[in-house]
This record gives structure tokens, C-alpha cells and sequence, in this order.
């Protein structure tokens, strides 16, 4: 294989490869107004592949031309109330731990607005938010609050910040190193506090969450890969987490003065070396486990939904390619429904739907809301087999 291009995060470190997923759909969260568009999609091809030299995981197929993020992109998960908790949760934690008071926040892809309102809601906080998807008449608003409906550049830069806060942005990023070194240019002499959220990678490669491999996800950061890009540009990391039950990383950084010690991660990057060496096998595992799944389920003449039109549920649909036995998929988030999931074309309907549907199963995509899924079918009066994916 040829792996020519440049590689982020530790460029020199080689590659070991992992997987490949042939045609899948760009975007995980566009909505597709009709069956015909979403099935007709655009696709790319994943190949990924893992850098020894820091513990990183990319797709060193990705095309960042084929990726478009306007006002159609749709990824918020605040109408759950389990994630809900948890964002409420890391706001207020977050106050607290920087005496977060009357300061100024930016927020670099703030999507419809959701975090950022709600921590300059707090605490007489003042906010600038950053993102193209951004909708204004569809978006949170608030007196403080200014969003701008365009990518963090070079030009937003100097507005200053107490706190800089990036969640879920980083990993679309195809050039990350080149970005840090941006945030960390725009911070300059201020004694600003980063915080960054990512999916985690050791979910993924230790713990089978392989509906987490989209196309949109360039880069699949370890606590090893994510320290090593802020330490490498600058920051002192203060703490990294795994955070809302392993399926997340945090970062907390401030400017280095150039006196900190990086540690040795050796062992930790051995351990993890050799967790992606044996993730292929993993992998093709869990396909099997789930293909044989759906065909008992077939051959019992039944039929169901999958809950979760996000980057899971999609991932699910598309690797599984799922014939007539998922009859729709369904979610909370009201600007999703209606409108149908790429590559498969089911439509996205309401929970209210599963009244009419009377589905025999429902396959949820992320155990964190099993018990919130089971108490909306408990209410509407619907019961069915809940499988965890």
C-alpha cells in the first residue's frame, strides 16, 4: 500500500494498517430530504490506518473536497435528556474549576449553539461562536451570545478568550497540527484556558465500537495522540479524561512556559500498539456477530427499527447493508425527522411513529440511553426487544 501522503499528528512514525470500508457515505448527519437523494449520497472510501509513533488512527483515504458543512448538517444531541445531563454537567464543572464569571468565551464549531448559550447563561458570560452550520432562525439566541456563521480562521483570531472550547470539531480536521498551532497563535500571551472534546479512540479499538468509523471522522484520537498534538504545539496539558462512559475524550491545555516534563508513555503505547494490531480481527468479529443477528431475525419473519439517525445508526445501516427487516430509523431530534438516512434510504421518524410500526425489536446505537430509549417505549405504550449494537 502506498502511504505517501503526509500523515498528522506524528508524521514520521510509519503506518500499521487496520481496516478498509469500501463506498460509505460521506456525511453522517446531512439530511437528505427525499429516499432517492439519500440513497444516492455521496461515498467515499476509509482506510485506516494506525501511526506506532504516538498512538493515532486515520484514514489515510480521506478527500477533504467531498466534505461540506452548511446549514443541512445536523448533529446536535441535546434534545436527549441523558446527554443533556452530561453537557449541563461539563458546563457547570468547567465554571467552577476556572472561575468561569463575567469572562469571555470562544467556542470554535459551536454548531446550533446549544453548549455555548448555556455556559454564558451561567454565569453572565459573554460568547462567540464559530461554525457554518450554523442557523440563525433555528438556533438558540441569547443577549450575549454572538455566533458567526463561518470555520474558525486566521481572521477570528483576535478575539480574546478566558476560555476556548472546541467539542467534536477536531476530528473532522484533516491537517490538525496546523490548527493547534492556529488556537495556539490566537491564545498568544493570554493566559487562556483550551478545552477540546473528541471521540475516543480506545472505545473503538479496545472496547468494539466500530459503528464510531465514519468518513467525516479524519483522525481517531488516543489520550496518547491527543497530548502529544497540544504538548507538540505549545500547551501544557493539564488533564486528559475519558468521559460520558469511555466514549469521549477531553483535553484541558494552557500556554506552556517551555518548563513542563513530558512523560514517558512507553508502556502505555505498547499496550495500545498492540490493541490496534489486533483490531481487524475484532472488527470482522463483531460484523459477523451482527450479520447473523439480522439473519435470525429475517428468518423469524421479523421486523424493527434502529434508534439513532446519527453517525452510529448510519455507520450500522451501511456496514450491515439491512434489507427490509428495519423498517424506519428513529430519533428525538426534531430537524431530523422527516427526512432519510444516507446510503439506506429509511426515513427518520418520531418515536410516536413506533405506535402504527409496532416493531418486534428496536437496535439502539449507544448503551449511555438504553434506559432513556426504554422508558420512551414504556410511555407510548410499545413493547419490543431492545438490542444494544
Amino acid at each position: 500500500m502506498n502511504y505517501s501522503k503526509n500523515l498528522p499528528v506524528c508524521p514520521e512514525s510509519g503506518v500499521i494498517p487496520l481496516i478498509e470500508m469500501k463506498q460509505v457515505p460521506v456525511h453522517c448527519n446531512v439530511l437528505w430530504p427525499t429516499r432517492a437523494e439519500a440513497i444516492n449520497a455521496p461515498r467515499g472510501d476509509i482506510r485506516l490506518g494506525y501511526l506506532p509513533g504516538c498512538g493515532h488512527t486515520c484514514n489515510l483515504d480521506f478527500d477533504p473536497s467531498l466534505m461540506e458543512y452548511t446549514q443541512e448538517y445536523e448533529n446536535s444531541l441535546h434534545f436527549s435528556p441523558r446527554f443533556q445531563e452530561y453537557a449541563t454537567a461539563l458546563a457547570e464543572g468547567l465554571i467552577a474549576k476556572y472561575d468561569l464569571r463575567d469572562k469571555d468565551i470562544v467556542e470554535i464549531g459551536a454548531g446550533k449553539g446549544d453548549f455555548l448559550i448555556m455556559m454564558c447563561s451561567m454565569q453572565g458570560n459573554r460568547g462567540w461562536g464559530y461554525d457554518p452550520s450554523y442557523v440563525p432562525e433555528e438556533g438558540y439566541t441569547a443577549p450575549n451570545v454572538t455566533f458567526v456563521q463561518d470555520f474558525y480562521t486566521e481572521k477570528y483570531t483576535n478575539q480574546r478568550a478566558d476560555l476556548i472550547v472546541c467539542r467534536h470539531v477536531l476530528e473532522h480536521i484533516e491537517e490538525p497540527d496546523a490548527f493547534i498551532a492556529q488556537v495556539r497563535r490566537a491564545v498568544g500571551d493570554q493566559q487562556s484556558v483550551v478545552f477540546f472534546e473528541v471521540p475516543n479512540s480506545l472505545w473503538t479499538l479496545r472496547r468494539g465500537g466500530i459503528w464510531d468509523i465514519i468518513y467525516e471522522h479524519c483522525s481517531y484520537y488516543s489520550p496518547l495522540s491527543l497530548a502529544h498534538l497540544f504538548q507538540h504545539h505549545g500547551f501544557k496539558v493539564l488533564a486528559v479524561n475519558e468521559v460520558f462512559g469511555g466514549q469521549f475524550l477531553t483535553i484541558e491545555a494552557v500556554p506552556d512556559d517551555g518548563a513542563s516534563v513530558i512523560p514517558d508513555v512507553s508502556a502505555e503505547l505498547a499496550q495500545l500498539t498492540a490493541d490496534a494490531r489486533s483490531f481487524a480481527a475484532d472488527y470482522q468479529a463483531k460484523r459477523d456477530e451482527w450479520q447473523a443477528k439480522l439473519a435470525s431475525l429475517v428468518e423469524a419473519g421479523k421486523h424493527g427499527v434502529v434508534w439513532g439517525a446519527g453517525s452510529k445508526g448510519v455507520t450500522f445501516l451501511n456496514t450491515m447493508a439491512t434489507g427490509d427487516e428495519i423498517v424506519a430509523v428513529v430519533d428525538i431530534n426534531p430537524r431530523k425527522q422527516g427526512k432519510f438516512v444516507p446510503g439506506t434510504g429509511q426515513q427518520i421518524v418520531p418515536p410516536s411513529a413506533l405506535v402504527e410500526i409496532r416493531p418486534d425489536f428496536v437496535i439502539i446505537m449507544n448503551a449511555n440511553y438504553h434506559d432513556e430509549i426504554g422508558n420512551m417505549l414504556a410511555d407510548i405504550g410499545v413493547s419490543a426487544d431492545i438490542l444494544v449494537a
